[in-house]
């Protein structure tokens, strides 16, 4: 890939459970400590399951994804002049946000956030907004990637965010997808389910010039990206991973890396068992013989499912863990199961051994999306 196609990641911000920033991400996701506690935030009487990982002091969507842009903004070291030529990718959720809109307005609510959230952060590029379950804000980073090193864009922030709230909880409780034990254990023998999270992100991506001519550091490299379909069912993937491998081997190719060039997969992994079965299956056909030393991970077993931002989480986790050398926990973990025959990285974090990584993201509708993520 030629220098002036480079995808750069110049600064980023998240909040999760774990607390603001960075440091509390990172931190949080090495020692493996799950944030799940009963929620507060609402009346759960009734529910089968009660517990999340929330932020207490959570504000307003709006309020939080604001906060996110304008720090990754300021950690990407961007004044007014480089934030008026920023384009902004907003994932969120499609239902009522925290945020007046106009009177007299039918303008809807995503939209209207992502113009508030430009105009408040001195964003003065185009704006677009995803809403396409768990693989919103992986498709935004794909999109915002492709669109920089075809040269339309110099850079855009991506952002995205979900704060656990009643609606989506109750629905994922009604179809029994939430783990009644309390617990996510990803590729795990006996795991029950999924448990959402709170999860508010933001990145800046730039071309290598635009970079380099502010004198920006490049924190990582978005390498190479896929997405597929594969249209098996409404909620449940295809059983031998069809989709999500097509995704990663598309992300290598446009890449121009072998799969054993790869040292670290950030998974999808939700700790729902026909779900994590077939992501397993998915990646031995991208890695075949290599699979079981391959090291896996799935963060969300410690912050929680943050569905629409869950891509841009996880990518700023691959980013950090690649920086810093270490590979993040899976927690939960009760024992081997035969149809998940991965190196699932367990107890305590191990060294980083490769400059790249792919982080996953699926969804339902057959979904799938794949990042290569380069600290080289």
């Amino acid at each position: 890939m030629a220098e002036r196609e480079t995808v750069r990641i110049t600064g980023t911000y998240a909040l999760s459970a774990l607390g603001r920033g960075a440091d509390a991400l990172l931190a949080g996701v090495l020692t493996g400590t799950p944030a799940f506690a009963p929620v507060r935030r609402f009346d759960t009487t009734g529910r089968r399951v009660t517990v999340a990982a929330t932020l207490p002091d959570a504000g307003t969507l709006a309020d939080e994804l604001a906060d996110g842009i304008d720090a990754a903004a300021r950690a990407a070291g961007l004044d007014r002049a480089g934030r008026a030529e920023s384009a902004l990718f907003l994932a969120t959720h499609g239902g009522p946000h925290s945020l007046p809109v106009p009177q007299g307005r039918d303008e809807p609510a995503v939209p209207a956030l992502a113009g508030h959230l430009a105009a408040r952060c001195g964003l003065g590029g185009r704006t677009r907004i995803y809403t396409t379950a768990c693989v919103s804000a992986s498709s935004a980073v794909a999109d915002a990637a492709a669109l920089i090193r075809r040269g339309d864009l110099e850079r855009v922030v991506v952002a995205a965010g979900y704060l656990v709230e009643p609606d989506q909880f109750a629905l994922f409780d009604a179809g029994r997808a939430l783990a009644a034990d309390g617990a996510v254990r990803p590729f795990s023998a006996g795991r029950k389910g999924l448990l959402l999270g709170d999860g508010v992100a933001a990145v800046v991506l730039e071309s290598a010039g635009a970079a380099a001519r502010r004198g920006a550091e490049t924190l990582a490299s978005v390498a190479g990206w896929g997405r597929a379909g594969d249209a098996h069912h409404p909620c449940q993937p295809h059983p031998e991973g069809l989709g999500l491998a097509r995704a990663a081997e598309a992300a290598l190719r446009r890449g121009g890396l072998p799969p054993d060039a790869v040292g670290y997969v950030n998974a999808n992994a939700t700790g729902t068992p026909f779900s994590d079965a077939s992501e397993a299956a998915a990646l031995t056909r991208v890695f075949g013989a290599d699979t079981g030393r391959l090291p896996v991970s799935s963060t969300k077993s410690v912050h929680g499912h943050a569905l629409e931002a869950s891509g841009l989480l996880e990518l700023v986790v691959t980013v950090l863990a690649l920086r810093h050398g270490k590979l993040p926990v899976t927690a939960g973990w009760l024992g081997p199961d035969p149809q998940c025959p991965l190196d699932v990285i367990r107890d305590a974090p191990r060294p980083a051994r490769s400059e790249h990584a792919l982080t996953l993201n699926a969804a339902f509708g057959g979904a799938d999306t794949a990042l290569l993520v380069s600290t080289s």
